[in-house]
């Protein structure tokens, strides 16, 4: 356990000299996800996974908040002696990858985005009940959930204030993604998903186009059929070929 402020993470490093690669989760997922796309892989590369916090094995905290998260990452990589990894997140571990490699260029060699960050997010009142009440509806599902690793714990309260920030993160994101300078290469997933509704999951995916078109640095890797809950499980030979891609183009950089 890595012991962050006033908790503690789960933490797994393979150790050895091949390329360090950390997965970043989704927004209430455990690292037991990862698990498809690290056996593609195989052994030849560095695999950090861990669990934010109230997630998988790791403690509680009294910071939930997105910044924290943040935090959580940069005490990973000091801890693990981590330099220039690549990042692969999935949904809010994507929008946490793009944002920190923004705001630290020169420790990351590029990042792999699981069907995220898209700039697009609902910043309205009405959006954000919308959220907190489907959190309502489903409190007395988490629990089960959270046994295979799709939920933490922490209150349906708590899991809608999370998902109400990354909204409000996600609608401002487009200047940061213009400004990202370190290679990004996108697994877009297809159709909707549990909780969305009117095509809104397709319609968020095409708000990535106009980045694509201004920043050469985001490229799409593969756009596959699973949708944004499934896509780690079913097309994870997608996300690990796009890891392969990010290393080639890094190593041909240096």
């Amino acid at each position: 356990m890595l012991p962050v402020e006033d908790t503690a993470l789960a933490v797994t490093d393979t150790g050895g000299t091949g390329t360090p690669v950390v997965y970043l989760n989704g927004s209430y997922a455990s690292r037991r996800h990862w698990r498809p796309v690290i056996n593609d892989l195989g052994s030849g590369w560095r695999h950090i996974t861990y669990d934010e916090r109230a997630r998988g094995r790791s403690k509680t905290s009294a910071d939930y908040s997105f910044e924290a998260c943040v935090r959580d990452l940069d005490a990973v990589l000091k801890a693990r002696g981590v330099e220039r990894p690549l990042l692969v997140g999935w949904s809010y571990g994507a929008l946490l990858g793009v944002v920190w490699a923004a705001r630290n260029p020169g420790r990351v060699a590029g990042v792999v985005g699981v069907d995220g960050p898209y700039p697009s997010g609902w910043t309205d009142d009405a959006g954000h009940e919308y959220i907190r009440r489907g959190f309502r509806k489903a409190r007395w599902l988490l629990p089960i959930v959270r046994l295979v690793g799709n939920a933490a714990r922490m209150s349906a309260e708590q899991h809608a204030e999370i998902n109400i920030e990354a909204h409000i993160i996600h609608a401002a994101l487009e200047p940061v993604l213009d400004s990202l300078t370190v290679p990004v290469r996108y697994v877009v997933a297809s159709g909707e998903s549990l909780g969305s509704k009117e095509d809104w999951q397709e319609k968020m995916r095409t708000t990535l186009n106009p980045v694509l078109a201004r920043n050469p640095n985001l490229t799409i890797s593969a756009k596959v059929a699973s949708n944004h809950g499934t896509i780690v499980r079913k097309d994870f030979r997608a996300i690990a070929k796009a890891t392969r891609e990010l290393a080639a183009l890094t190593r041909e950089s240096r």
